[in-house]
């Protein structure tokens, strides 16, 4: 991260530009882009949030491209203009023209640049858009060789504008490993606490002690420079953690801004107000709704939520782009769609006015009936060919899942309906990184929800999985024979076409509870019967998931014939219906046969097949079982140190999420044990501790990035320099082997079901880091001994 410093001084720079009289933080990416807009461009204009920095950054412009405008670079402040009618006015008083014709104003401003080469910034023009427009537009038209560059929180909206969005400060993302004390410093946001905590406490330094909760405020402050010099300003009364505990009433807290500001810079609660007082009516109600989501929402989500009373739903979509326009919105564009979201400062502002318009419950009530909807038709496609998308999605939903469930377990009288959407989330929690939590709203659900009614029963059977995939066999058996019993009792006995049907599910599972067991027999009578129920009930998804457990038990038995051929039916009941997710565990349960039958090479080929569509489908419980078979195989052939390293690999998966090794595969830790222990014979202590701290040891994102693709995480094998290898995070260090090999920001992107703008941002963090400011530098670092070139510094 580049720290530009300006020193403090009383008189103003030439080229009428105001001083820096603090220090000028980070932004080296924004500073580069501008230039660069500027260099094609005659009018540029910042864009973003009130708070984020726009004023400051246009003077770090300004100063840094002042000798490419040798007739002047003049900074025009348009805050405390109201009157319309005086803009050019102040535009010529602030040039210092001296005029006494009788000519209008904006003739005079013309006459005196039209030969002229130079900057024109006019700052925060929100609020005089159409004015600034028509004279920008006339200023560029008379004079070529002047350049403007304006702050907005929406464009001017004239042609040839080309617009740079100014994003909050750097933060440190949230969880992970704990950083050394100072660490945090690389992050902008955290840098500018602390600089400017200082200019307060002088003595102030980050340490072991505040660090965490230093980086905890720059998060809920959502890295806004003005919100975070406005909280560093209150070091001088309180500790770092009593200022964090204190943030809840943020608009309260930080209101002692400096005296010499605008009087809108200086509480946090003024300036969100001016931008308030910016918008419409329309746009007010729907900056109001909005606020009820968690996290970020989609196109659909605000339609279907948002509208009624005084907007109508054909609105939204052109609300949602003036909200956009005006930095209220962000946009996040993904792969499969755009998703717009709060800052969470802005967030907690909408929920108030929300709140004093009496519709927040009613809000809320329409957004979880939005998300109930949305679960259950994704538990119904969660088998075919959207089945990645879906899985996509609900991670980007989670917090309003989150939110909604919440919502519904908040009374007795919605807790049936809460229960209903935690059982179709089965295979949103399933898949591995919100097990505990799925486990614990189904438990929260089933206490309250008590009726012995269809809803219970199959609660009750998806809560068993979780217990499974928890290794909590009692717990599951105790929910699969409640389960079934209610099955036996009501017409849930029957199945229907296309309907899920209670005892198929309960035979299901408890195959996998006989299996894991080590009852082979049973498990195969019980799964056999739910492959047969399934079949009868028309369910493709149940039917694959019995021949899945099916194929295992037969291998398990020793049969490999048996279990080659089931596992080959599942794989067609998957092809006819497009799905991905059953079709992987197939081809690793018939990998699992390969093995058994000694066919190591088909055996890895099968669960690296397998393992490439669980991390399309961003399934880690997969990964991590396909990673033991891999081991195994690894051992059988005599490879015992790579064997050792998949185990450790493995290890980690199981670690991140959470669950115990070879969750929901008990019955195949026999393998396991048996490749430990011919790799520890043939290693020895020693050695067999050192290659299993060697997979062990790497992170998740290293992990998958060494599993898939070939490519060899940095921190090892590349020779790098130690210091730049370790100042890169798990996940910067994977996506520089993906920069390395020639894919675009938006190509990471997809590739790892990441938001854009997130990609661009880990893109330019190691640009930072490294100290580079070509991506070429990258790859050359990437490819060759861990570093760029000199010449490529220089």
């Amino acid at each position: 991260m580049s720290i530009v410093t300006s020193k403090v001084s009383t008189r103003r720079l030439e080229h009428g530009l105001p001083v820096d009289v603090t220090s000028f933080v980070g932004r080296r990416h924004e500073l580069a882009e501008a230039r660069r807009l500027l260099s094609a461009s005659r009018i540029v204009t910042l864009t973003g949030v009130g708070g984020v920095g726009k004023t400051r950054l246009a003077s770090r412009i300004a100063v840094d491209v002042r000798r490419a405008f040798p007739d002047g670079v003049w900074l025009v402040e348009l805050a405390g203009l109201e009157n319309p009618q005086l803009l050019v006015p102040e535009v010529i008083g602030a040039l210092e023209i001296r005029d006494l014709s009788s000519r209008s104003p904006l003739d005079v401003l013309v006459d005196y640049l039209c030969h002229r080469r130079a900057l024109l910034i006019l700052d925060n023009c929100e609020h005089l858009l159409q004015p600034c427009a028509a004279v920008v537009q006339e200023v560029l038209r008379a004079a070529p060789g002047v350049r403007v560059l304006t702050t907005s929180r929406q464009p001017l909206g004239i042609a040839g504008e080309r617009l740079l969005d100014v994003p909050p400060l750097s933060l440190p993302a949230e969880g992970g490993s704990p950083r050394l004390a100072g660490a945090s410093e690389q992050y902008e946001a955290v840098r500018l606490f602390v600089d400017r905590a200082k200019a307060s406490v002088p003595d102030f330094a980050l340490t072991g002690s505040n660090q965490e909760a230093v980086e905890r405020i720059c998060r809920r402050l959502d890295g806004l420079p003005l919100a975070i010099e406005l909280a560093a300003a209150r070091i001088r009364s309180l500790t770092a953690q009593q200022l964090l505990e204190r943030l809840d009433d943020r608009f309260r807290l930080l209101n002692k801004g400096p005296r010499g500001v605008m009087p809108r810079h200086r509480t946090l609660r003024a300036l969100i107000d001016w931008s308030h007082s910016l918008c419409s009516p329309k746009e007010r109600a729907l900056w109001a709704r909005v606020s009820v989501f968690s996290g970020s929402l989609n196109l659909e989500a605000a339609e279907a939520v948002c509208a009624g009373g005084v907007i109508e739903t054909e609105e939204i979509i052109d609300l949602i782009a003036e909200l956009v326009d005006k930095s209220i919105l962000l946009r996040d564009e993904y792969p499969a769609e755009m998703r717009y979201r709060l800052l969470d400062t802005i967030c907690q502002y909408g929920r108030e006015r929300l709140a004093e318009f009496g519709q927040r419950t009613a809000l809320r009530r329409r957004h979880r009936d939005h998300y109930r909807r949305v679960v259950a038709e994704g538990y119904v496609q969660a088998f075919g060919p959207s089945q990645t998308d879906l899985m996509s999605r609900f991670r980007c939903e989670h917090a309003n899942l989150r939110s909604a469930l919440e919502f519904c377990f908040a009374e007795p009288a919605d807790a049936r309906a809460g229960l209903d959407m935690a059982a179709d989330l089965i295979f949103h929690w399933s898949t591995g990184y919100h097990l505990a939590e799925g486990r614990r709203w189904l438990d929260t659900g089933l206490a309250v929800h008590t009726e012995e009614d269809g809803v219970r029963a199959r609660a009750l059977w998806v809560c068993s999985w979780l217990a499974i995939l928890q290794a909590d066999i009692p717990a599951a058996e105790a929910m699969l024979a409640e389960s079934r019993a209610i099955g036996e009792q009501s017409e849930l006995g029957s199945p229907q076409p296309g309907q899920d049907s209670t005892l198929a599910y309960t035979a299901l599972y408890a195959g996998v509870v006989a299996l894991y067991r080590s009852r082979a027999d049973r498990a195969i009578a019980l799964l056999e019967r739910a492959a047969d129920l399934h079949r009868t009930a028309g369910d493709p998804r149940g039917l694959a998931l019995a021949l899945i457990r099916l194929s295992l038990a037969h291998s398990h038995l020793g049969d490999s014939a048996t279990a080659v051929a089931v596992g080959e039916e599942c794989v067609a009941v998957c092809d006819t219906h497009g799905d991905h997710w059953a079709i992987a565990y197939a081809r690793t349960a018939l990998g699992i046969a390969a093995f058994r039958q000694g066919d190591r090479e088909r055996a890895t080929r099968l669960v690296k097949e397998s393992m490439r569509l669980h991390r399309s489908l961003d399934d880690p419980l997969g990964v991590g079982l396909g990673l033991e078979v891999l081991a195994w195989t690894a051992a059988a052939e005599g490879r015992h140190k790579e064997a050792v390293r998949l185990l450790g690999m493995a290890e980690v998966i199981w670690r991140t999420v959470g669950a115990p090794r070879l969750s929901g595969y008990g019955h195949l830790a026999g393998y396991r044990d048996e490749c430990e222990s011919e790799a520890r014979e043939a290693l020895g202590a020693s050695a067999f501790d050192e290659a299993h701290r060697r997979g062990a040891g790497l992170g998740y994102d290293e992990v998958l990035t060494e599993a898939f693709g070939g490519r060899r995480p940095l921190a090892e094998g590349r020779g790098g320099t130690r210091a730049q290898e370790q100042v890169l995070t798990r996940r910067e260090r994977e996506i520089a082997g993906l920069v390395a090999e020639g894919k675009s920001n938006r190509e990471i992107a997809a590739e790892l079901v990441i938001a854009l703008r997130t990609a661009e941002g880990h893109v330019e963090r190691i640009l930072t880091k490294l100290g580079f400011n070509r991506r070429a530098q990258i790859a050359a670092w990437v490819a060759g001994s861990g570093r760029g070139s000199d010449d490529e510094k220089s």
